[in-house]
C-alpha cells in the first residue's frame, strides 16, 4: 500500500526547514520529473503547449517549458499574472533562453495544465471554466501537473475539469486524487520526486492506497488438510434467495471448506453447496444481508445479535435498526460492506443524519472517520469507484476496481469473497483488503466486453488470480 495525504504544503515546510532544500529545489525536482517522462516517451521536435495559472503550480510549468526547450517545440499560455517572486523570476528565465509566449492554444503534441493544482478552494470563474473546456475540445496528450484544474482540495468537481491522459502528482499522493467523482478526469497517476526518495519526503498517515501487492490470495500450502481446516462459511438466505447463493458460491470459490446456506425453508440450490435450518456448529464467519428481505431480518434477528462467531454485514440489514444492535452488542467482530444508498440509511440510524447521496461521495472520508470513532473495532467498505475501508481510524482506498463491476450481484460476490477468508482464519481488515483488491482485480482481467461481466463470470475468474 501506498501512503495518502490530505495535503503536502507541510510536508514541503519540512523539506525546507530539516532538509535545507528551497522551495526553487523542489520546483526545479517537480519540472525534472514530467520533463523526463515527455523526452522517454515523445519524439524530440514534438509540440508542447504548457498552460499556466498564477500561483506555484503555474510556476512549476514554466520550469518545464524551460527544461524542454531546444529539444520541443515549446509554447507558453499564461493565463494570468503570477502572484509571487518566485513565479516572476521562473518566467524571466524560461523568455530569457527563448521561450515563445502565446496568447491562443492550438493543438500540439502535448498539451500540460499547469493552471491551479490542489491548492484550488473557490468557484472557478468563467474565464477559467472557458479555458479548461477549449483545453479539453484540443486534440493532444493531455499532462496535468500535480492534479487536473478544476478539482478541489476535496476531490469534488467544479464546473468545468480537465481531462487528463497522465496526472504527475508532486511528492505524495494526495486524498483528492481518489474521490469516485475525479477517476475519469486523473489519467494514469504518478508521483513525481522532489529532490528526496518518497520514503524521505512522507510521514505517518491515517490514509493509505492499496495496491495489488496487498492481495494475500488464500493458497493451501499444508498437505494434511481436510475440509474443515478451511473455515466453514454460512450465508443467510431470505426472500431472495439469489442474492444468497451469489455470495454462497463466491465463498466456495475463494476457498473456503464449506459452505451453507441458512434458510426458514428449503430452498433449491447449487448441488455444491449446503443447507440448513440453523447455524453448524462448526460455522466460522456468519455472511448476512443478501435478499434477507422483512422475512428474513425477522427470522434471523436472534442469530445477528448472539453468535459468538465474526459477521459479515451486507444489503437489508443496512435499512433496518438491526444494525445498531448488532454494532452495539459485538461491534468488534463486524464487517460492513454498504453501498452509498446502503450507507444513508445507517447515517440515519446511527447518527440521525439526512444526508444526500451527493453530500455523502463528497464527505464520505469524514463520513467514514466519524462511524470509525464511534465503532472503531469494526470494519466498513463503503463501495463506489473507488473502494474506501475504514478501521481504528484509519482509511484505505482501493481505486482498482473496473466500471464492469456496475452490475446488481457484484457486492454479494464481494460480500462472499471477504466471509470465505475470514473462515480461513484471515483478520476482519486483512479479509476486508485482501477481499476487495482480488474482487478488483478479477474485474480488470475480465476479457470480454466491459458490459458483459455477470456475478458468475465474476466468480470464475477469482480461479485465475
Amino acid at each position: 500500500m501506498e501512503k495518502l495525504f490530505k495535503e503536502v504544503n507541510s510536508l514541503d515546510k519540512r523539506c525546507y526547514e530539516k532538509f535545507d532544500l528551497t522551495e526553487e529545489i523542489l520546483m526545479e525536482q517537480a519540472g525534472s520529473g514530467i520533463v523526463r517522462y515527455i523526452k522517454d516517451n515523445f519524439s524530440k521536435g514534438s509540440s508542447v503547449t504548457v498552460v499556466t495559472g498564477g500561483g506555484n503550480n503555474g510556476a512549476d510549468g514554466v520550469v518545464i517549458a524551460r527544461q524542454l526547450h531546444i529539444d520541443y517545440d515549446v509554447k507558453l499560455y499564461i493565463s494570468t499574472s503570477f502572484k509571487h517572486q518566485i513565479g516572476k523570476r521562473q518566467l524571466k528565465r524560461a523568455i530569457s533562453i527563448g521561450v515563445k509566449v502565446t496568447n491562443q492554444i492550438e493543438s500540439s503534441d502535448i498539451l500540460i495544465d499547469s493552471l491551479f493544482g490542489t491548492g484550488l478552494s473557490r468557484k472557478l470563474e468563467d474565464k477559467d471554466s472557458k479555458l479548461i473546456e477549449s483545453m479539453n475540445s484540443i486534440s493532444a496528450f493531455k499532462i496535468a501537473v500535480d492534479i487536473p484544474s478544476g478539482i478541489d482540495v476535496n476531490g469534488n468537481l467544479s464546473c468545468a475539469v480537465f481531462k487528463a491522459d497522465k496526472t504527475f502528482t508532486m511528492g505524495a499522493l494526495k486524498l483528492s486524487l481518489f474521490s469516485d467523482s475525479v477517476k475519469d478526469y486523473t489519467g494514469e497517476i504518478e508521483v513525481v520526486d522532489l529532490g528526496v526518495a518518497r520514503e524521505i519526503y512522507e510521514i505517518d498517515t491515517d490514509y493509505y492506497k492499496l495496491t495489488e501487492s496487498d492481495l494475500e490470495l488464500p493458497y493451501r500450502k499444508l498437505q494434511n488438510s481436510h475440509k474443515g481446516s478451511y473455515g466453514h462459511t454460512a450465508i443467510l438466505s431470505g426472500e431472495r434467495e439469489g442474492a444468497s447463493i451469489i455470495s454462497a458460491l463466491s465463498a466456495l470459490n475463494f476457498g473456503s471448506g464449506l459452505v451453507s446456506i441458512v434458510s426458514k425453508e428449503r430452498k433449491e440450490i447449487p448441488f455444491e453447496l449446503m443447507q440448513d435450518r440453523t447455524i453448524p456448529k462448526n460455522t466460522k464467519v456468519i455472511v448476512a444481508g443478501m435478499g434477507l428481505g422483512n422475512t428474513g431480518l425477522d427470522f434471523f434477528k436472534e442469530i445477528a445479535l448472539n453468535s459468538r462467531v465474526p459477521l459479515v454485514v451486507d444489503a437489508d440489514i443496512f435499512h433496518s435498526t438491526l444494525i445498531g444492535d448488532i454494532l452495539e452488542t459485538r461491534s468488534d467482530e463486524v464487517v460492513l460492506t454498504p453501498h452509498p444508498r446502503e450507507f444513508q440509511s445507517m447515517l440515519s440510524i446511527l447518527f440521525k443524519m439526512d444526508l444526500s447521496t451527493k453530500e455523502i461521495a463528497s464527505t464520505r472520508v469524514e463520513l467514514l472517520e466519524m462511524f470509525s470513532n464511534r465503532y472503531p473495532n469494526s470494519v466498513i467498505l463503503l463501495k463506489g469507484a473507488n473502494r474506501v475501508i475504514a478501521h481504528r481510524g484509519k482509511i484505505y482506498i482501493d481505486p482498482l476496481g473496473s466500471p464492469n463491476l456496475a452490475k446488481g450481484g457484484s457486492g454479494d460476490v464481494l460480500a462472499g469473497m471477504i466471509g470465505s477468508l475470514i473462515a480461513q482464519g484471515y483478520s476482519p481488515l486483512q479479509a476486508t483488503i485482501s477481499g476487495t483488491v482480488a474482487h478488483s482485480i478479477a474485474s480488470q482481467n475480465f476479457s470480454g466486453n466491459s458490459y458483459t461481466l455477470t456475478p458468475k463470470k465474476l466468480i470464475e475468474e477469482l480461479g485465475k488470480l
